[in-house]
């Protein structure tokens, strides 16, 4: 039972006393209301912001004590802060420093926009989940702020209100990705949807949170895209950039892009006569696709005879996928030296192409000698863009050439041997396997060149010897990439 103020205390006490005396074993707890508002501003929009700026303590986190821990925590926490102390602090920065309409569903302006009160310094609860005193004074409704999932630059809330310019363009450099793009094939199958759509991912994560779109994507055809809320967790720091989960971790289960990122990298059965899918994790870590039986050590770096490591899947680049497609690139005038854009790595193409300014674009359809290797000697790998670049077409033609030996061998390989509802898993159907591997997924190359390599050497070797076919003399099957 809750209490109203002191006056209905001062009458509770005496009964409290003499049921006391009498015996009598029921217990009554009475609250006594605490204003944890205090007083707003004018024209405050409904914000409330902070009840004890010196402790920086939001007034929700007085009632959502975890939230609060976690939010402290954060860079969030210090955004006004780290403005002021930046050396270029200007007034047209504070709206993304603070509490206000930006990153909400509010629609009026509110909050620090309109009074410029210390309560609204940082970037807090309201900032993502708007107003919260309807909430406050009435928290049995039905009107919980939630925070919107779907982002991007046309839209009046969600994190691309701040999140975007040519100083930290994650929206706008995400926008471009596939990671915004809904494939409605696979969103709309079941299956396919723990890596396709957003409200999958999270859902396939145990990841059970209220947001805004909740109720719409439960519908069939409304699908969220791997949006920032997806990867990121909006309210815990455990992870360097809130990650949901660790990047440095060489483990497909653990590691937050391989949780997508691994998908029939290895054949198997249930599987058969599916070609590779999302292969690059186990391909990086060194045990992807199909081990012909003559594909023994030493083809293996290590004593380890499971796996063929190169340097990208190794301490070298800790921080693994994200370590050559996650990483900034700053622009700048190439006379003047002045600052032009600023890449943060939102693209996620490890060797994107230019523009004539230099800044990177989607899309991968340019030369090698307009793309720009920065991620490579960024990520400790490579000691120069020319080396990286040289790399790369060296592994490339080397596994091309291999890729179009076997594909001639399996050419040659009756029709019966490849039979998807058999329950058997053939010679040719795992040789193929590994040709796909090479040649739908030209990156493979360049994810681990030592494990492509003897794949397709011990591949063409197996082929040729179960079905007595021919390989020219021409090609040589010794090892010619790295020392494996």
């Amino acid at each position: 039972m809750r209490g109203h103020g002191r006056k209905r205390l001062a009458a509770i006490i005496p009964a409290i006393v003499a049921l006391s005396i009498a015996g009598c074993v029921d217990e009554r707890i009475v609250y006594r209301d605490r204003d944890v508002v205090g007083e707003l501003p004018p024209n405050h929009g409904n914000f409330v912001g902070m009840s004890d700026t010196e402790a920086t303590l939001t007034v929700c986190g007085n009632c959502h004590i975890g939230f609060q821990g976690e939010w402290e925590q954060t860079a969030h926490a210090d955004a006004w802060a780290t403005l002021q102390g930046s050396g270029h602090a200007l007034e047209m920065c504070e709206a993304c420093h603070t509490v206000n309409e930006l990153g909400n569903v509010a629609v009026q302006a509110g909050g620090w926009t309109t009074t410029g009160d210390e309560r609204y310094h940082n970037v807090q609860c309201e900032s993502c989940h708007g107003p919260g005193l309807a909430h406050i004074q009435n928290p049995n409704d039905t009107n919980i702020p939630l925070a919107p999932l779907a982002v991007g630059l046309d839209m009046t809330m969600g994190c691309g209100e701040c999140h975007r310019g040519a100083h930290h363009p994650f929206v706008d450099e995400w926008e471009q990705s596939r990671h915004a793009n809904v494939v409605t094939a696979a969103a709309d199958r079941a299956e396919c949807q723990a890596c396709h759509t957003g409200e999958g991912a999270l859902a396939a994560w145990g990841i059970r949170a209220d947001y805004l779109e909740k109720e719409d994507v439960a519908q069939p055809g409304n699908h969220l895209a791997i949006t920032c809320g997806v990867c990121h967790d909006p309210h815990d720091a455990t992870n360097e950039g809130q990650l949901r989960f660790p990047v440095s971790v060489p483990n497909e289960e653990q590691n937050l892009c391989m949780k997508c990122h691994h998908k029939r990298g290895t054949p198997d059965l249930a599987s058969q006569g599916r070609g590779p899918h999302s292969p690059e994790g186990p391909l990086l870590l060194g045990y992807g696709g199909w081990w012909p039986p003559n594909m023994q050590f030493p083809d293996t770096l290590s004593t380890d005879t499971a796996r063929i490591q190169a340097t990208h899947g190794s301490e070298v680049n800790p921080q693994l996928c994200a370590g050559c497609h996650v990483n900034r690139i700053e622009v700048t005038d190439q006379l003047t030296g002045d600052f032009v854009f600023q890449s943060v790595g939102h693209l996620f193409e490890a060797i994107p192409c230019l523009d004539s300014n230099g800044v990177p674009v989607p899309g991968g359809n340019c030369s090698p000698t307009e793309r720009t290797y920065q991620t490579c000697t960024g990520a400790g790998c490579h000691g120069s863009e020319a080396v990286a670049r040289s790399l790369q077409q060296v592994a490339t033609d080397r596994i091309n050439e291999l890729a179009e030996v076997l594909n001639g061998l399996l050419a040659q390989v009756p029709a019966t041997e490849f039979n998807a509802n058999d329950g058997l898993y053939t010679t040719a159907e795992g040789a193929l396997f590994n040709y796909q591997l090479a040649a739908d997924f030209p990156a493979s190359a360049v994810h681990n060149p030592f494990l492509m390599e003897a794949l397709l050497r011990a591949s063409i070797r197996q082929v040729r010897d179960d079905y007595g076919l021919a390989v020219s003399s021409s090609v040589s099957l010794d090892r010619q990439l790295g020392i494996h």
